[in-house]
């Protein structure tokens, strides 16, 4: 399901409002850039039913020249070709893939490997950039506010035990027919878990993208 054209139009109009207060000069359009980013929270606390302070607040925050954030999921997979998987916390113990906001000074890749050390307690090796999606392309829900890239990697678990975090409660290891249904959908989908699974099989198999 694509994303509701208000989210849509709200998103760029904060996009254009912080990108120009990143590069103005001229206080008057300062003032025209800072009331273009009031507008586009009212938009979308008018469409999401939010506090719309909570989300100036949330606006003012981000600064610089706008671009999506960058996320990492990962299917470290075991020598049977299960892959790990863990119950999120914040999503009310649902079933995803180890993963989350990518940090600073660390490559993608280590990015990767990091949080699922963190979240599972399995170290792993990272084989393969699989997947880069764009999140809203996907139909994931419930809608961001901010346009998000979804980085997917392949991994193999090479050490380390089954150990939750204060993000996780439960760390499994699943095969393909054994997916489990109540899924954070705002971080993984069943069409994502498939391809994953394509891309152990086919160590060769380019990279999806969108």
């Amino acid at each position: 399901m694509a994303d509701p054209d208000w989210l849509i139009w709200a998103r760029e109009v904060q996009a254009i409002a912080q990108s120009g207060l990143h590069y103005v000069k001229n206080p008057f359009d300062r003032e025209r850039y800072e009331h273009l980013q009031a507008l586009a929270a009212h938009m979308m606390a008018t469409g999401s039913g939010a506090d719309c302070t909570v989300i100036e607040n949330l606006f003012r925050q981000q600064s610089g020249y706008a671009t999506p954030k960058l996320e990492v999921r990962i299917a470290a997979f075991d020598p049977q070709n299960r892959v790990l998987m863990v119950r999120e916390v914040l999503d009310q113990d649902r079933w995803t893939l180890p993963g989350g906001w990518a940090d600073v000074n660390l490559t993608p890749a280590e990015n990767a490997a990091k949080e699922v050390l963190e979240e599972t307690g399995y170290s792993v090796r990272i084989t393969k950039l699989a997947m880069a999606f764009d999140r809203d392309h996907q139909g994931h829900t419930p809608p961001e506010p901010f346009s998000i890239t979804k980085l997917f990697f392949v991994a193999d678990v090479i050490g380390g035990e089954a150990k939750t975090s204060i993000e996780t409660s439960a760390v499994s290891f699943f095969a393909k027919d054994e997916i489990p249904a109540d899924l954070s959908t705002g971080r993984i989908l069943p069409h994502e878990i498939d391809l994953l699974f394509a891309h152990r099989a086919d160590p060769n198999r380019p990279a999806d993208f969108d």
